[in-house]
């Protein structure tokens, strides 16, 4: 009998709520098959199976709190601690039928998940999806190479739902206070618990207005420089370090050194103390299907161009995969937001807290402007600086932000540290 316990979740994480179950009870699993998923905070854990054998007993049901190293369920091993061909086989026909049955009952045919054997389904979308009764067909994977997520089964149920109620809208016209009126506009609601991960956004986000002085200040800057420049370096960058030249790099160096001229943005406070970084540990807030997190580059201000963009890149697949530890989102101490992709041209963002400041880029849109007492249209972007009036005061957010318009718009200072 092998026991199969809550793993370390992180530092400060001591609980979880686990989401699904993979296996039932009395079901054959072999090692480091994943048998449920559990939901933390801020990142999703799977929890794989440690030896082969028959999953015997689930003390701990899905939805329920379990903290670290509690008992999740017992596994029975096989005799050799292995599965032999003959039972692996004979498993998979077993499950085979018992999915025919269960795909019966929901008109479901067992083939779904091997219509396109290029696509990738993460466990818990394969249960989501048998237990929604939808097309794998409908579902378009956000996760790396298309892999088939939880959240975008979840979108595609909801995409479904929307489309049938307008349609019934479409058909008939019934009268206002009606039974079937009211039935109607029910089906076009839908309530779903909050995750462990939004409830933590939302509680983190509100104590973080309740508890900073939080300040926002606004500037704009010219892009053509950083443009330019891409446009020149970009095929030999990437040939040279194999990762793409974004604007990202150019944004966290120019930080970098605004910091290091006004470091009360790069502080926090601890009680009745002031605690200033001698070093950066860069946030990047990243947009998941899940959720916002806020990945962590460490020491940035020693890394190159290349290699800012390298963890940038590598950290957004692993965020975008829900692959991030506990680990991978601790110890910031400033954040870029990058309001920008979705489209947005101006924003305050809100503090990440213990964090004292966050900057927030935006949509480069072309503008006109008056340079040398001529109209020119240039790429502008507005920036965004949001900080803690506690400890940063006003002249310092506002040279912050000029600081790094500077350095943007003329991106030779980056390398002479000016």
């Amino acid at each position: 009998m092998t026991e199969i316990r809550v793993p370390t979740l992180g530092e400060s994480v001591t609980e979880a709520t686990i989401a699904t179950w993979f296996k039932k009870p009395g079901e054959t699993v072999s090692t480091d098959e994943m048998i449920c998923e559990l939901e933390t905070d801020k990142v999703t854990v799977e929890v794989p199976a440690p030896i082969s054998g028959v999953l015997s007993e689930i003390i701990a049901n899905e939805g329920e709190t379990v903290a670290v190293n509690a008992l999740l369920a017992v596994l029975t091993a096989n005799g050799d601690n292995k599965l032999t061909a003959e039972t692996q086989q004979k498993s998979d026909n077993d499950n085979d039928n018992d999915n025919d049955n269960d795909n019966e009952e929901n008109g479901l045919k067992t083939d779904k998940f091997h219509k396109d054997l290029s696509v990738e389904v993460a466990p818990s979308a394969k249960k989501a999806i048998v237990e929604a009764g939808i097309d794998q067909d409908e579902i378009t994977g956000s996760g790396r190479n298309g892999r088939i997520m939880k959240e975008d089964v979840k979108n595609a149920i909801l995409s479904r739902e929307q489309n049938q109620s307008l349609e019934k809208v479409a058909q008939a016209s019934i009268p206002v206070g009606s039974k079937s009126t009211n039935q109607n506009i029910n089906t076009r609601e839908e309530r779903i618990k909050m995750s462990r991960l939004r409830q933590t956004i939302a509680k983190r986000l509100k104590d973080s207005q309740n508890t900073a002085a939080m300040l926002t200040t606004y500037n704009e800057v010219d892009m053509t420089a950083v443009i330019d420049l891409r446009q020149e370096y970009k095929e030999l960058f990437q040939q040279k370090h194999g990762v793409r030249l974004g604007f990202l790099s150019f944004f966290t160096k120019a930080c970098c050194q605004a910091l290091k001229e006004i470091p009360e943005v790069n502080a926090e406070i601890d009680e009745d103390e002031i605690v200033y970084k001698n070093y950066v540990n860069m946030g990047i807030a990243t947009g998941t299907p899940t959720g916002l997190v806020v990945p962590v580059i460490r020491n940035v201000e020693e890394l190159s161009f290349s290699e800012i963009e390298k963890q940038i890149a590598e950290k957004g697949l692993r965020a975008r995969d829900g692959n991030l530890s506990m680990a991978d989102m601790q110890d910031g101490t400033f954040t870029i937001s990058n309001g920008g992709v979705y489209g947005s041209l101006m924003s305050s963002p809100i503090l990440n807290p213990p964090q004292s400041g966050i900057l927030g880029m935006h949509k480069i849109q072309d503008r006109p402007i008056a340079i040398n007492g001529e109209i020119v249209i240039r790429p502008m972007m507005y920036l965004a600086l949001s900080y803690d009036h506690r400890i940063v005061d006003g002249k310092g957010a506002v040279t912050f932000l000029v600081r790094v318009k500077e350095a943007l718009e003329d991106p030779r200072r980056l390398l002479m540290d000016l």
